[in-house]
């Protein structure tokens, strides 16, 4: 019967270092006895070598003594002794051996000129071959005359108004049609040349990586303005948990829900706070408010496909009182929502001060193909690629309540159910939304300009 055995091996490892040549040094350390093991553990000497100062003395040379007498004239204010010389330093013979690269060590004929430490301040045009070094200088004449060779480089890229010319050259090949070819004013810009690589391109493009794709269809990229709500952009939530639960099914009531913000004087007080604090210059993001939401949705889910079509300015009977499903009293009738709890805000970051500094939202719409295109309702959108600003993104979770007064306080002020009806924007939302809409078209602010004119007059 065998039996396995381990195998120890004390291996000595000699010190050959001589010992130190101080004697070790003697500390008070108060007798407070064996128990605890306070002498074995870890923590005891990091204390003790805490405890004890520093006893270091630095001198005024911090041990380098520099020694300036002898050298000329550094007493009468002549530096010069102790300055870099101009121009180029001759490497003593010595130096050289030291400054050869890796790759050079052994052989004779290897050069110490490139050295990846080491890089010369002055100019190194004299060490490079030039372009017309066997030229004669009638030569060089020739080619810098000759219009046909002659090579006009723009020394000026970063000039705004080179800058707006090759953004019009973009617009230009795509719509030649629209190229302005006057000479420029205040109001048109005459785009930059095109080439006919960038003609090409555009007529034929091609994949940079993946030549063998072949372009199928293409759609201009445009804002729907019909859609964008009264401050002008969208907001992305997520949730950190699902609100019904878990759960397989898609619950249809997430897609008409309602959040409303709570008003609470101390968020905005801290709001108000953080963006005094805020330096514009500084590359922080500008601070966000925060608020608390109360999340409601339908009592009655069978109202979704009524609400949904309500707000779908293509079906032609939205405006059909039938589709509400709630009797409101006093003979109006509505939608009816519940309460389902209170969310605060986990996370959020965006730019209130710019709309497509996050993120957009694209939609593509054809009605030729069928691409995002309701069958049996009207088109409102012609063939294009919409995109929607998102402004900001928040993630939300449900809010913990803490303490009595703040729990009786949320209670008196809570809005356990909303009645909802839906009809056209008020006057300030119209001219609100009008604001956001002209920032991206401003060709719509010419259409309001009269009827400005004429209400002040």
């Amino acid at each position: 019967m065998s039996q396995r055995q381990d195998y120890i091996a004390r291996i000595r490892y000699s010190n050959a270092l001589p010992p130190p040549p101080n004697p070790p040094k003697l500390l008070d350390i108060p007798g407070t006895g064996l128990a605890g093991g306070q002498y074995t553990s870890a923590g005891y000497a990091s204390r003790l070598a805490r405890e004890q100062p520093l006893n270091i003395e630095a001198d005024a040379e911090l041990g380098m003594p520099i020694d300036l007498v002898g050298i000329p004239g550094i007493f009468d204010g002549d530096e010069r002794a102790i300055s870099a010389r101009p121009g180029p330093q001759t490497i003593h013979p010595t130096d050289k051996q030291l400054l050869k690269p890796l790759s050079a060590l052994g052989k004779a004929n290897a050069t110490g000129g490139a050295v990846s430490f080491l890089r010369r301040t002055e100019y190194t045009a004299s060490q490079t071959p030039q372009h017309f070094a066997n030229s004669t200088s009638k030569d060089l004449n020739r080619l810098r005359n000759d219009p046909k060779r002659r090579k006009t480089t723009n020394l000026s890229k970063d000039d705004p108004l080179n800058i707006i010319r090759n953004i019009a050259k973009g617009f230009d090949i795509a719509y030649p049609g629209d190229a302005y070819k006057g000479a420029d004013s205040t109001e048109n810009i005459k785009g930059a040349a095109i080439t006919d690589a960038e003609a090409t391109a555009w007529a034929k493009p091609r994949h940079p990586t993946k030549p063998d794709l072949q372009l199928l269809d293409s759609y201009p990229v445009l804002p729907d303005l019909d859609a964008l709500p009264t401050n002008g952009s969208y907001m992305v939530t997520k949730f950190i948990t699902n609100p019904f639960g878990a759960s397989d099914i898609y619950d249809q009531r997430l897609d008409t829900a309602i959040f409303r913000p709570i008003d609470d004087p101390q968020m905005q007080t801290d709001f108000q706070r953080k963006l005094a604090e805020w330096d514009p210059n500084s590359a922080k993001p500008q601070p966000l408010p925060e608020f608390d939401y109360d999340y409601y949705v339908v009592a009655d889910q069978s109202a979704v496909r009524g609400i949904k079509r309500k707000f779908d300015v293509s079906d032609p009977e939205n405006d059909d009182p039938d589709l509400y499903t709630d009797d409101l009293g006093e003979g109006q009738r509505g939608f009816k929502y519940e309460r389902v709890r209170t969310y605060e805000t986990y996370t959020q970051h965006g730019n209130p001060n710019n709309y497509y500094n996050d993120s957009v939202a694209l939609a593509l719409h054809d009605p030729e193909s069928d691409v995002g295109v309701v069958p049996g309702v009207k088109q409102r959108l012609s063939k294009a690629a919409y995109y929607y600003p998102i402004i900001q993104r928040t993630a939300l979770r449900p809010k913990r309540k803490v303490g009595r007064m703040a729990v009786s306080q949320a209670d008196d002020d809570r809005i356990d159910e909303l009645n909802l009806t839906v009809g056209d924007l008020a006057e300030d939302d119209r001219a609100r939304l009008l604001e956001r809409i002209t920032d991206l078209d401003p060709s719509m602010r010419q259409d309001t300009a009269p009827a400005v004119e004429a209400a002040e007059g």
